[in-house]
């Protein structure tokens, strides 16, 4: 379902990517050089304040680096932490159709919204008001959202820190499911502070002092 440049690799690149905020003297990216060369649920953790929300502003392109070189090969979608403050519309149908950025016939957005849907696990939701959704719901409804505008590398910042437990493993099973597809490639970066959430992912790392640890398989990660 997903074309054009979703059907490549998504690709992410740091080189010595240096980053502070106007009018500080810390940079709380300092020199980081880390890739991102293939399709993957990929976590990062780091203590409050590291940068973790600076990192995947950067990838996203919503602030340039100080010095260094950020390259993208990848349509980038964006999850954030309180799902009320990403949709806009009434009901899912409506915030989905505001996501197609394709002029395509009404059949086959019909197509698309019944298959997203499916793909996050909220199947027969077409016409369900928002405000009926519970947390986990939400959460997955933005990530359709991501899937339905043909992202191939989603960047999830500490999407379960506001969910129960429950809708919690929902929305990391949702993304599991959809980074482990071979067939449709699509990469994931999730932010958090939950090390319980760790054992989901392909590749750990830790962000500390404005450096990115190496990745690490989940049972190989220390945190320092």
């Amino acid at each position: 379902m997903r074309d054009s440049l979703e059907k490549e690799i998504p690709y992410i690149h740091f080189k010595d990517v240096t980053f502070s905020y106007p009018g500080k003297k810390e940079k709380l990216i300092s020199k980081c050089n880390f890739s991102i060369k293939k399709p993957g649920f990929w976590m990062v953790v780091g203590k409050n304040g590291s940068g973790k929300s600076t990192l995947l502003k950067l990838i996203n392109g919503i602030i340039k680096p100080k010095n260094g070189v950020v390259y993208s090969n990848a349509n980038i979608g964006m999850v954030f932490q309180n799902p009320d403050h990403q949709i806009l519309m009434p009901n899912c149908r409506s915030e989905l159709l505001i996501n197609i950025n394709q002029n395509i016939s009404d059949y086959k957005v019909a197509q698309r919204i019944e298959y997203v849907l499916d793909q996050v696990g909220l199947t027969g939701f077409e016409k369900k008001p928002v405000h009926t959704l519970s947390g986990g719901q939400k959460q997955r409804l933005t990530i359709a959202c991501a899937l339905i505008s043909n992202r191939n590398f989603i960047l999830l910042d500490e999407p379960t820190a506001l969910l129960d437990k429950t809708s919690q493993l929902k929305v990391l099973k949702t993304i599991k499911d959809l980074t482990s597809d071979h067939i449709k490639p699509l990469s994931a970066l999730w932010i958090t502070h939950r090390y319980e959430e760790l054992i989901y992912a392909d590749a750990v790392a830790e962000l500390k002092n404005g450096f990115l640890s190496s990745w690490n398989e989940p049972s190989k990660f220390q945190y320092n």
